[in-house]
């Protein structure tokens, strides 16, 4: 999925889960106001609900946050890495040359093709962050929008 298509499917769900949550809100708190109004009618289930799925759902997105932020700092080590070890090769190739026109030759030809890796890395960790971004937002998405839809009288 292109950078782009990630940033709207995180608008989109975004969209989604504020309006689902205020429809949830706004039942939920009804459902509180009957409750102490009236305790023996009480909805107990709809009341224990209301903290154990958000614990669920915010668990569930803490993980895939965590675990996306461990892979885009593993992904960041291996970019250092693969960079140190061009730096190394490309000042290799300079202290090597034959001539200042090699050397300068060398040097061009390893700033060119980093410029070009560096534009090519950072698409590419910026699509992973809009991935992450919206995939950790998706159990809570779920949750919200599924609780909407139960509720809805």
């Amino acid at each position: 999925m292109s950078p782009i298509d990630e940033a709207a499917r995180a608008a989109r769900a975004g969209q989604e889960l504020l309006q689902a949550s205020g429809d949830v809100i706004a039942r939920r708190l009804e459902i509180v106001s009957e409750a102490l109004r009236d305790p023996s009618k009480a909805d107990l289930r709809e009341l224990t609900l209301m903290g154990s799925e958000k614990v669920e759902a915010l668990t569930e997105s803490a993980t895939v946050g965590l675990n996306g932020a461990m892979s885009l700092a593993a992904q960041g080590g291996a970019i250092a890495a693969r960079e140190t070890a061009a730096a190394r090769g490309a000042l290799d190739a300079v202290v090597n040359a034959r001539t200042p026109a090699e050397a300068a030759m060398a040097q061009g030809a390893w700033a060119s093709a980093a410029m070009t890796r560096a534009m090519t890395d950072s698409w590419a960790m910026g699509a992973a962050m809009l991935k992450l971004q919206a995939d950790a937002l998706a159990p809570i998405h779920a949750a919200a929008v599924a609780n909407a839809r139960r509720l809805k009288k």
